[in-house]
């Protein structure tokens, strides 16, 4: 070889490198071109608002004139001084774990349901999953004019000879017409969640098990429930967080009443900041109820070890 080809050689791989290195430097400026209006939408509309809520909450601002930092005087106000809060908070978690527990459980039976159906399992999935595509507002109001002096749930009830009290005007049904509408209106995604996690299980451990003369029961609590179980997590994961942000249903049925009975720290949130004008105040709120999600989620994450069965 030559002293022209070997220096033609040596040089190649660096004029490759060099190449290579431009067309990665255009392909990124293209790629951050198409995605600079979502970079600019997630700081307009994301990243600001979270900054400025944090901000918010150590001042006093009330919507009109300059806020004033006050430091933690909001969360000390909140936690000390305020005797509502407690009571938020514990229909918060009340709610929570309610509407938590009954919707897996609601949701799980129906799957299974479907799963054992030989026909008809498309149709019962539409028709379980299409009250999720009715907003929250529509759902609320029309089991608000269900729950209605005079409504068709009292005249049911009269029909049956019972005596049952206004619901969204007593302190301990309230609550629960709220659990009710709420479990109409997000079960149907968990049961299609669910179901789609029971089609995947392999039919050929179900029939090992009947060979073997496990029961019904022992194959879907030893098989099939420990199967599912990262999606039976996902879905607990975000029910727990929707749960806790529950709104919509109590601002058009209730508004935190009778009294304080169905109050939320969702419906505080908008109460204190937009009835009261303390935005201050309600910034510490939504950052609290951020912090309880953030809490329950974490702490999802470390149960998940002892029930959750990943496939290696």
């Amino acid at each position: 070889m030559t002293i022209a080809q070997e220096t033609a050689a040596e040089t190649a791989p660096a004029a490759t490198t060099r190449r290579r290195s431009r067309l990665d430097a255009r392909e990124g400026r293209t790629a951050f071109f198409f995605l600079l209006p979502s970079l600019i939408g997630v700081t307009l509309f994301l990243i600001l608002p979270i900054v400025a809520s944090i901000v918010l909450s150590f001042t006093n601002w009330k919507l009109l004139g300059k806020p004033q930092f006050v430091g933690v005087a909001n969360y000390v106000r909140l936690f000390t001084a305020d005797p509502q809060f407690w009571t938020i908070l514990r229909n918060t978690l009340f709610f929570t774990a309610e509407y938590l527990v009954l919707n897996i459980v609601i949701s799980v039976g129906l799957a299974v349901w479907i799963s054992s159906l030989k026909v008809g399992q498309r149709w019962f999935r539409v028709i379980f999953f299409l009250p999720t595509f009715t907003p929250t507002i529509a759902v609320a109001i029309v089991w608000m004019l269900m729950f209605a002096p005079g409504g068709l749930f009292e005249t049911v009830m009269r029909a049956l000879s019972w005596s049952v009290p206004g619901v969204l005007t007593d302190q301990t049904l309230a609550m629960q017409a709220v659990v009710v509408v709420s479990l109409w209106a997000g079960v149907g995604y968990n049961t299609v969640l669910f179901n789609a996690a029971l089609d995947m299980v392999p039919a050929s451990y179900l029939e090992a098990a009947r060979i073997d003369g496990a029961t019904a029961w022992d194959r879907f609590w030893k098989i099939r429930l420990p199967l599912i179980s990262p999606t039976l997590f996902f879905g607990t994961v975000m029910t727990a967080i929707t749960s806790l942000q529950v709104f919509d249903q109590i601002y058009v049925m209730t508004r935190g009443g009778p009294g304080s009975a169905t109050a939320t720290l969702g419906y505080a949130v908008y109460q204190k900041g937009f009835q009261n004008f303390q935005m201050g105040y309600a910034s510490s709120i939504a950052w609290v109820m951020f912090a309880l999600i953030m809490a329950l989620t974490a702490m999802q994450f470390w149960l998940q070890r002892k029930w959750v069965h990943y496939d290696n």
